[in-house]
């Protein structure tokens, strides 16, 4: 798989073997003029310009699987129009530690994009895993979409929360029932393996698009500008294995770097700072970097 590092912070540029590899690719893409509209949350124009970024890139629409390297989860809405351009049907698998299904956001939002990613024609399914996060308490006061997850178009996987309190009636699924006015959850942090295994094998398409937002990773394994889940690293690892050993894989994309919030924008700076963890200032930005390393290894050797 091909290395594309898209430079919209300068979060990247501080890692030298994603430099190296996407440079060697051709796959280093200068977007920091695009970066402050673009964080958080932006407009249609501005994705427009940064679609035409992609396109005019040495690398074009770097043809065949890739792994696309974003910098902030601040960024994850970009996942969208990396997958628009896929050719046949695919499951998106979502690693996060939070669900980015909030409907009252902006239509382009890193917190709403998994509803753009359902729009999509050729997403079956979209598997979120991971969240430990307070946006699944009271999630319909928070914008949840919840009929997405009734519907079975999303499934959801906390690593580990407490039922969600909710009103009305939803359907069962996969990964949660309902009862008692609580969605009942299946955590999976206590039978990893097993969960792995089990949604490997029951896919429903032949092809995924694997997104990761390392936000999901307990804190001795990334620093980023989000409240942080438990995953530890080597379970990551071993579900995209065993998912790139199942399925097709038809790209891949991994945000969730630490960046300095230097929001021009009022609005955006207020967001970040309701947000966004008051003590982000990171202890060690450089375990990104060795994170990011056994992610490249790990990726640049899936088929493309």
């Amino acid at each position: 798989m091909r290395v594309r590092a898209i430079d919209l912070d300068g979060s990247l540029a501080l890692q030298p073997a994603i430099v190296a590899a996407a440079r060697r690719d051709g796959g280093w893409i200068d977007a920091a003029d695009l970066g402050s509209r673009l964080r958080l949350w932006t407009d249609a124009a501005t994705m427009r310009d940064f679609g035409q970024r992609l396109h005019d890139a040495p690398a074009g629409g770097m043809p065949g699987a890739a792994v696309t390297f974003l910098g902030s989860g601040d960024f994850h809405h970009l996942t969208v129009p990396l997958m628009a351009a896929a050719a046949q049907p695919f499951t998106l698998i979502h690693f996060d530690n939070h669900p980015d299904w909030v409907r009252f956001a902006p239509r382009w939002h890193c917190g709403s994009w998994v509803n753009r990613a359902l729009e999509l024609p050729h997403v079956a399914r979209v598997v979120t895993i991971g969240p430990c996060s307070e946006d699944l308490a009271w999630p319909q006061l928070k914008g949840a979409n919840l009929a997405a997850l009734s519907a079975g178009r999303l499934e959801l996987y906390p690593w580990q929360h407490a039922p969600s309190r909710i009103l009305g009636a939803f359907g069962d699924g996969p990964g949660h029932r309902v009862a008692g006015g609580r969605i009942q959850w299946r955590c999976v942090g206590d039978d990893w393996n097993a969960f792995v295994d089990e949604l490997a094998a029951r896919i429903p398409t032949e092809a995924i698009w694997i997104t990761i937002d390392k936000d999901v990773l307990r804190p001795q394994d990334a620093t980023t500008n989000w409240d942080q889940g438990a995953m530890p690293l080597s379970a990551l690892t071993r579900a995209v294995e065993t998912l790139a050993g199942h399925r097709r894989v038809l790209g891949v994309d991994v945000c969730g770097e630490y960046a300095p919030p230097r929001h021009r924008n009022l609005r955006k700076r207020f967001e970040a700072w309701t947000d966004q963890p008051r003590d982000a200032e990171p202890r060690e930005v450089a375990v990104n970097a060795r994170t990011n390393d056994v992610l490249l290894a790990l990726l640049t050797a899936v088929p493309s």
